[in-house]
C-alpha cells in the first residue's frame, strides 16, 4: 500500500537494518502490517520477528494462534506468543484495560529480550478516530485529543504504527487483491467493549447523519492537537527543570493553569509510564492541594500514585 511507504518515510519510521518486533493477531491490519514490513526486508534488510498474544477468552482464539505460528514458519520469521486466559482472571478492573495493559507489557519485555528496535503495532487512522472519540466522552484534554502517536517511546522502547494514515477499507482492498484470508474476531461486532460502541454505533450515526468523513476529521484533529500539545509539553518541561517527582511550590505558583496541569501530568506519568486513569478531577484535586490545603496534606491518585505538599514543594510518590 502507498500510503504505508508514505507514512514511513514521513515521519521517518524505520532505518536499515532496524530489528522490529510486529504485533500480530491474525486479523485485517496486522497481517497487513506484516506484509508490508515483510516486503521493505530487501531494500532495508530489516529482520522481523512476529509478537502473538492469545487472550483465552474465546473458543477461537487458540486458532488464532496456530494461524499465526504457521504464517510465521512460511515466511521464515520468529514467533513468540503468549496466553493470557491464567493471568487475566487474578486481575480486578476494567477487563479492556487489564487486556491492553497484559498485551503492551509482554511486547515490551520481548522487544527487550530479543533486542529490538522497535515495535510494530496495526493501528490504522479508523482506530485513531475511534480513540479520539473514546477520550472525548470520557472527558479527556490536549493529551488524550493528540490521539494515537504514529511514533511513540514508551518505557524505553519505540512503538511505532506505519497504517495510522490508512483507512481500514484500504486494508481490506488490500487483503483482497493480495488474496490473504485474515482471522477475524467476532467479537468486534458485539458491543461489549467501549471502543466496540463507539465503532459499532456512534461512527456510523456521525457518518451518517453529520460527515461522512467523520473519521479522517477526527484523524486530522488528533494530528493538528498533537503538535500544540508537544509545543506546550516542552513548555512544561522548560519551566520546570530538575526533579520530576518534587516540584518547587512558588514556581508551580508562577505557570499558567495549562503549563501547570501538564506538568502535574508528566510528574504523574514519570512514575507510571503514562497518565491512563488520571481525570480531570484528579488534576482539580492536584490544584486544590496546591492553592488551600496545609503543608502535609496528602492526595491519593490511582494506580498506587500520592502527591504531597511540604512547605516547599509537591512531592509524588509511589505508596
Amino acid at each position: 500500500m502507498q500510503k504505508v511507504k508514505e507514512t514511513i518515510r514521513k515521519y521517518r519510521l524505520l532505518r536499515k537494518g532496524d530489528k522490529i518486533l510486529v504485533c500480530v493477531s491474525g486479523g485485517p491490519d496486522s497481517l497487513a502490517l506484516l506484509i508490508e514490513l515483510y516486503r521493505l526486508i530487501p531494500a532495508l534488510d530489516l529482520d522481523l520477528h512476529i509478537a502473538h498474544v492469545d487472550h483465552g477468552l474465546r473458543k477461537g482464539s487458540l486458532s488464532d494462534a496456530l494461524f499465526v505460528k504457521e504464517l510465521g514458519g512460511r515466511l521464515d520469521l520468529p514467533v513468540s506468543s503468549i496466553r493470557l486466559d491464567s493471568l487475566l482472571k487474578k486481575k480486578k478492573g476494567s477487563l479492556e484495560e487489564i487486556c491492553r495493559q497484559a498485551r503492551q507489557d509482554f511486547f515490551i519485555s520481548l522487544a527487550k529480550k530479543i533486542k529490538a528496535d522497535k515495535i510494530a503495532v496495526g493501528h490504522n487512522i479508523d482506530d485513531q478516530a475511534e480513540t479520539v472519540l473514546m477520550r472525548i466522552l470520557r472527558g479527556t484534554g490536549l493529551s488524550g485529543l493528540s490521539g494515537i502517536s504514529v511514533k511513540r517511546k514508551i518505557r524505553g522502547i519505540t512503538f511505532i504504527r506505519p497504517l495510522l494514515e490508512t483507512s481500514r477499507k484500504q486494508i481490506e482492498r488490500f487483503l483482497k487483491r493480495e488474496r490473504i484470508k485474515p482471522r477475524i474476531d467476532p467479537t468486534n461486532r458485539k458491543d461489549i467493549f467501549f471502543r466496540n460502541k463507539i465503532r459499532n454505533r456512534l461512527i456510523p450515526l456521525l457518518k451518517k447523519e453529520y460527515s461522512r468523513n467523520i473519521t479522517g476529521l477526527l484523524s486530522g484533529l488528533a494530528e493538528n492537537i498533537s503538535y500544540d500539545y508537544e509545543y506546550l509539553d516542552r513548555a512544561s518541561e522548560r519551566a520546570l527543570k530538575g526533579n520530576s517527582l518534587r516540584l518547587d511550590l512558588k514556581k508551580l505558583s508562577r505557570l499558567h493553569k495549562a503549563i501547570l496541569r501538564l506538568r502535574l501530568r508528566r510528574s504523574i506519568s514519570y512514575i507510571q509510564g503514562d497518565t491512563r486513569r488520571i481525570s480531570l478531577q484528579h488534576i482539580r484535586e492536584l490544584e486544590d492541594l496546591l492553592d488551600n490545603r496545609p503543608a502535609g496534606s496528602i492526595v491519593d491518585l490511582p494506580n498506587g500514585i500520592s502527591a504531597q505538599k511540604t512547605r516547599t514543594a509537591l512531592r509524588f510518590y509511589k505508596r
